[in-house]
C-alpha cells in the first residue's frame, strides 16, 4: 500500500494509466488548493479533504464524518479515477491527508490505491519536476457500493461497541492531548478510558516515511499488544489516525478505526474520560 517517488516516477515516465491525486491538509490550513496550484506533481488532481473526503452535513458523527458512497463516487469520478486502475495519493504533511484518502478509497472497494511514501518532499528529494495549475481530467467511470461504503472493505468501531469492550484502542493524538493536559480543538480534554497512547508521529521517520515493520512491532509490544486480538484506532476525528492504520497495514497487521474519534466520543456527556497516562 506505500509506493516510493522512484516507483512512482517510473510509472509516470512510462506512461502507465494511472490516477494521482494530491490531498494536502494540515489542521491549521484546511484548504490546500493554493499550494497545489502553485505546484503539484505531473498530473495531478486536487483533492479536498474537508468537502469530499468528508461529509459535513451529518450531525453527532464528530468533526470529520465520512463521506456517503454515492457523494465519493461522484467525486472519484471527477478526479479521474477509472475502475481498476493504479491510484496514488499523496500530501505534504505527515501523511494526514494521504492516509484519509487511501483509508476512505480502500474502505469504499477500491484495491489498487498506493500513498506515496515520504509524501511531496520524497518527490522533490528525488529531484523530480513539478507542474502548475490545475489539471481538468477527463472523466473517470469508478463503482462505488451506496448502500454502505464502508461494509467491509476496512472495519470501523462505533461508540457503543467501544463500550462494550472487546478491542484495543489506540490513541493517535500527541501525548499532552492525549493526557488531557491541553485540548486546542474540541470541549472536552482527555482519552477513551483503557486507550494507549500511540501519536501518528512515531511510525513517521524523520524523513516523513513510513517506519519499519520491526519498529511497528515494537511500538505495539512497549503498549502491551500482541499479535492476535482486535486493535481499534481513534484521534481527535478521524483523520490522523489513518496514517496509524496505514502504517499497520503496511506492517501486516489490520486495525479498525473508530471514524468519530475523540470529537464524536466527548460530544456526549454521558460517556466516561480518563485523563493523565494509561
Amino acid at each position: 500500500m506505500l509506493i516510493s517517488a522512484t516507483e512512482l516516477a517510473a510509472l509516470i515516465d512510462f506512461g502507465r494509466p494511472l490516477t494521482v491525486l494530491d490531498v494536502r491538509w494540515r489542521l491549521d490550513q484546511p484548504d490546500g488548493r493554493a499550494a497545489y496550484l502553485d505546484g503539484h506533481l505531473p498530473g495531478a488532481v486536487y483533492v479536498s479533504l474537508e468537502d469530499e473526503l468528508s461529509d459535513h452535513t451529518l450531525k453527532g458523527r464528530g468533526r470529520h464524518p465520512l463521506p456517503s458512497g454515492r457523494s465519493l463516487e461522484a467525486a472519484a469520478r471527477r478526479w479521474g479515477v477509472r475502475q481498476g486502475e493504479l491510484v496514488v495519493v499523496y500530501d505534504d504533511w505527515n501523511r494526514a491527508g494521504s492516509a484519509r484518502a487511501w483509508w476512505v478509497l480502500t474502505a469504499a472497494g477500491l484495491e489498487n490505491v498506493r500513498i506515496l511514501d515520504g509524501g511531496l518532499p520524497a518527490w522533490r528529494s528525488a529531484g523530480r519536476r513539478l507542474e502548475a495549475g490545475p489539471v481538468d481530467p477527463q472523466p473517470g467511470n469508478v463503482v462505488v457500493p451506496h448502500d454502505d461504503l464502508y461494509s467491509g472493505g476496512r472495519a470501523t468501531l462505533t461508540a457503543a461497541r467501544i463500550g462494550a469492550g472487546g478491542a484495543v484502542l489506540l490513541d493517535a493524538r500527541a501525548p499532552e492531548r492525549f493526557r488531557g493536559d491541553v485540548e486546542p480543538i474540541d470541549p472536552v480534554a482527555g482519552h477513551i478510558p483503557g486507550a494507549r497512547n500511540l501519536p501518528s508521529g512515531a511510525v513517521l521517520a524523520d524523513d516523513g516515511t513510513f517506519v519499519a515493520d520491526g519498529v511497528i512491532g515494537k511500538l505495539l509490544s512497549d503498549r502491551g499488544i500482541d499479535s492476535g486480538g482486535e486493535v481499534g484506532v481513534y484521534c481527535g476525528s478521524g483523520v490522523t489516525a489513518a496514517i496509524a492504520i496505514a502504517a499497520l497495514a503496511a506492517a501486516g497487521r489490520d486495525a479498525a478505526l473508530y471514524p468519530g474519534s475523540w470529537s464524536e466520543w466527548c460530544a456526549d456527556t454521558s460517556r466516561p474520560v480518563s485523563r493523565g497516562t494509561e
